[in-house]
């Protein structure tokens, strides 16, 4: 697994897309000379995300009168530096993510997606194989290999491993794919025996028609995870915490739909609040593993 430490030169090239949407007004109780810069992790290919959070991003500018500048990042590790290193004010994490952001950059959860009734939303990790694979269930995959999304991901990382080690399935070939997309294609292309499919990316590639489902069958399911959280930086002032939170509670269903289609939140909704305890079973599943910040 790459060191955490490794990731300090690339956060220097911090965005693989980046764009800033101005606000009525700048400065003043905006931190930063007025410029808040929010960070996403690449958990979809970059160009297919950044539009999608341009639209919130331009929303929430409107609502918090700061400049809001969007950045995705190189990888999990790279936003955690990030805000560590005070180069990000708002960032939104995968799950696990935030449990190391949480204890190493000080982030604070706000809020999460929800669906159309307002009720928080969820995913599931999950492990796939070709349907004609010998491959019935996960203890099958002895002797197999297995393609999975980037180190420090909750659904494409640590939540597959820890069900290999909850069956005491140990000797499968982790191949990381770069990316829960990339995993999929090792499947797909006939690369692996198994591969990591979450919820959330089965949902965008049905849509895309990009994944035939009668051709594979899914081996094992996690249990579900929380949606991702976005968060704020925790040495920020309290009332500008509070603002933000005040902000991306009034985002109107249409500023987060877009995002939310990639996170499987069907139907729509608007943000909901969460906070640490939201996440515990995270807290939980990395004391598990024994998981450290270099795992990330």
């Amino acid at each position: 697994m790459r060191a955490f430490s490794v990731v300090l030169a690339a956060t220097l090239l911090l965005t693989t897309a980046c764009g800033t949407t101005n606000s009525a007004s700048s400065g003043g109780d905006c931190p930063n000379n007025g410029k808040v810069r929010f960070g996403v992790e690449p958990y979809e290919d970059p160009e297919k995300l950044k539009p999608a959070y341009e639209v919130l991003a331009k929303a929430l500018a409107t609502k918090l009168g700061c400049e809001v500048e969007l950045q995705v990042v190189d990888d999990y590790a790279a936003e955690v530096l990030a805000m560590r290193n005070d180069k990000l004010e708002i960032a939104q994490f995968g799950p696990l993510g935030y449990v190391f952001a949480s204890q190493k950059a000080g982030a604070e959860p706000m809020v999460s997606f929800a669906d159309g009734s307002g009720k928080l939303t969820s995913y599931t990790a999950g492990i796939w194989v070709p349907k004609d694979s010998p491959v019935r269930k996960i203890e099958d995959l002895r002797g197999k290999s297995l393609a999975l999304s980037s180190v420090g991901s909750a659904s494409g990382d640590a939540l597959p491993r820890y069900g290999l080690k909850k069956h005491t399935v140990e000797d499968v070939k982790l191949d990381y794919a770069g990316g829960h997309p990339e995993a999929m294609l090792s499947l797909i292309n006939g690369k692996v025996d198994a591969a990591e499919i979450n919820s959330q990316t089965l949902a965008t590639a049905r849509s895309a028609g990009t994944f035939d489902e009668s051709r594979f069958r899914q081996v094992w399911k996690s249990e579900p995870i929380p949606n991702d959280p976005i968060t704020v930086r925790g040495d920020l002032d309290p009332a500008f915490k509070d603002k933000v939170r005040k902000a991306l509670l009034e985002l109107e269903t249409a500023d987060v739909e877009k995002v939310g289609a990639f996170l499987d939140v069907t139907p729509p909704g608007p943000l909901v609040r969460v906070d640490n305890d939201t996440y515990k079973v995270l807290f939980d599943l990395a004391t598990t593993l024994g998981l450290k910040e270099e795992d990330v």
